[in-house]
């Protein structure tokens, strides 16, 4: 799975002081710069064909609270962290979220050729079973999981885009990987 480009924090600073000293069009480099993972987050969220919306509202969302950002914060986690709640505003009322992206990404992710068909069908069908266990864990456990592993977030990151205390990531981590490992041994 690729990792997302670095982010140049001081090209970041300095697009937000420019925005908050009144110049609209720098608001453009931020939304460069953090778009990508931000759709990413709300399509391994459930948003599906709507990603493009959540991301869209929750750019319009920051933009209107940014006298209410914290000088100095990082904008990434604040960003996704309006990104989850857009998703999770999208899905209220729902029983459980669609989550055929996590599918799709899972399988874009084995790139690597296997010469045996047979050592292919088994890594398929293992792949197959841990994205149904990752489907199958709470929705805090799953957030958690989604933006560690699949959007490979700190997890001071996945604390701040998640509103959660950086203990509460690492429980949940714990709780989460040790229900995948139990799934994932009975398969």
């Amino acid at each position: 799975m690729g990792t997302e480009a670095a982010i140049d924090t001081s090209e970041e600073a300095a697009a937000l002081a420019r925005v908050r000293a009144g110049d609209a069009s720098a608001y453009a480099v931020l939304v460069t710069l953090h778009a990508p993972i931000a759709k990413r987050l709300a399509v391994l969220s459930g948003a599906g064909s709507e990603a493009d919306d959540v991301v869209q509202e929750a750019f319009v969302k920051a933009y209107q609270a940014l006298p209410r950002f914290h000088e100095g914060a990082g904008f990434r986690p604040w960003l996704l962290r309006i990104v989850v709640n857009e998703t999770r505003n999208l899905h209220r009322g729902r029983s459980r979220r669609t989550l055929r992206e996590l599918r799709v990404a899972a399988e874009r992710t084995a790139t690597d050729p296997v010469p045996d068909p047979a050592d292919a069908a088994v890594s398929r069908d293992r792949r197959a079973g841990l994205v149904e266990a990752v489907e199958a864990l709470p929705d805090d456990l799953r957030d958690v999981v989604t933006c560690r592993y699949l959007l490979e977030l700190s997890e001071a990151e996945t604390a701040g885009t998640l509103g959660i205390p950086p203990g509460t990531v690492k429980s949940r981590l714990h709780r989460a990987l040790g229900a995948l490992r139990e799934v994932m041994a009975d398969a």
